[in-house]
């Protein structure tokens, strides 16, 4: 974690020493406007990491908009440094080409305080334009149909939604949007593959969260597995408090439901790095007596290691985490990490789907995704094959 820290701080000192070097230049014959860039610069940059390394979560309401100020920062900071990387590229490529205009006669946006803004303005749209994606999530229908008996029952609806990440950035309102869209889909069942939680919510707001999340209207109940976010910020405490939500959380364990439908729910591999042990998939079915000749549904928050429910039999893998990269360019990187980053996979006769889930890590932007909820219809054996016709959704 040390390490960790050090190579963390470490690159975001440097990545805004380039940024803030960059930009005083930039206004170097513009005294005024290079003072007030550098306070606010400097202010931005500093707000994040004060606040988390000084309040942690427990920061009252002025915390929680320095916190959510900073998150903005982190996003805008990706850009700011995209732009002044592509600027000194086209600048070092012009001074070998000698393709650039030089002198007074060289047009307004190539001088100093003309790239500042044409890179601060540019980049300050793309993060505007994302904050707004990130705060309107889609509803996807899914048709899955597992070709196995479920007690009587051909199908049901299942709504999925990974990630909220809920805290000092994601709060109140968030969840609140969250549960009226779950109950306007109507679901019979709700899962929630982790991450619910992104930092220890405080006792007030733990007492509002938990009245909203108990309108959620599921029959067959919730059901979750525990993120590696749940594990950062205090497993037991965030376990106690999506049990009050009347959440229940699996860990390493397999529950049936309805006595139509066997769900089978995995500790993150976060517990790995504690000490702890993480039971195999089989193991996990044996120790419940599973019968595979009911349909088996698993909760993992990581996609990783996609095989292990082929290999243990299992019908349908739903898991988050990945957000789908989030940020461009960072979701490029994402589908070359994993297997299946965002979206759905048929390994035999196991389905995969993995969700970029409803809400944002960090910064509360989205420039590489669009936030998600699923709808899944499942059907099983005895309820009619789809049509062709149909196309699925």
């Amino acid at each position: 974690m040390a390490l960790f820290l050090l190579v963390a701080f470490g690159t975001y000192g440097l990545a805004n020493f380039y940024i803030l070097r960059r930009g005083w230049q930039a206004l170097a014959g513009c005294p005024g406007l290079r003072a007030g860039f550098s306070a606010v610069f400097v202010a931005l940059v500093l707000s994040y990491p004060l606040a988390r390394l000084l309040f942690g979560s427990g920061g009252n309401a002025a915390v929680a908009a320095v916190v959510k100020t900073g998150s903005f920062y982190l996003a805008l900071m990706i850009y700011l440094l995209m732009g002044v990387v592509l600027v000194d590229l086209v600048r070092l490529a012009g001074s070998l080409g000698g393709f650039l205009p030089k002198g007074p006669g060289r047009p307004w946006l190539m001088t100093g305080p003309g790239l500042f803004v044409l890179v601060a303005g540019a980049a300050l749209v793309v993060v505007i334009a994302g904050s707004l994606n990130a705060v309107r999530p889609r509803v996807r229908d899914l048709d899955i149909r597992i070709d196995k008996p479920a007690g009587g029952r051909t199908g049901m609806t299942v709504v999925v939604g990974s990630d909220l990440h809920l805290g000092m950035v994601s709060g109140i309102s968030r969840l609140r949007a969250f549960v009226t869209m779950v109950n306007a889909l109507g679901p019979d069942l709700v899962l929630l593959p982790g991450d619910i939680v992104d930092e220890s919510v405080t006792a007030k707001e733990e007492d509002k969260m938990t009245s909203v999340f108990q309108t959620i209207r599921a029959p067959l109940g919730i059901y979750s597995v525990p993120g590696n976010h749940e594990y950062y910020s205090g497993l037991e405490q965030n376990l106690a408090f999506l049990a009050k939500c009347g959440v229940r959380v699996l860990q390493d364990e397999a529950v049936k439901v309805a006595g139509c439908l066997w769900l089978v729910g995995r500790r993150d591999p976060t517990a790995l790095r504690r000490g702890e042990a993480r039971v195999p998939i089989g193991e996990i079915m044996a120790r419940a007596g599973l019968d595979k000749a009911c349909p088996i549904v698993l909760l993992d928050h990581q996609p990783l290691g996609l095989g292990q429910a082929e290999e243990a039999g299992i019908d349908l893998e739903l898991s988050g985490h990945t957000h789908a990269g989030q940020l461009f360019p960072l979701n490029i990187v994402n589908k070359r990490i994993y297997e299946q980053n965002w979206g759905y996979l048929r390994k035999g006769k196991t389905q995969y789907y993995v969700s970029c889930g409803f809400g944002t890590w960090g910064p509360p932007v989205r420039t590489g995704s669009i936030p998600e909820i699923m709808r899944i219809h499942l059907t099983f054996r005895g309820a009619p094959e789809p049509s062709p016709a149909d196309g699925g959704r």
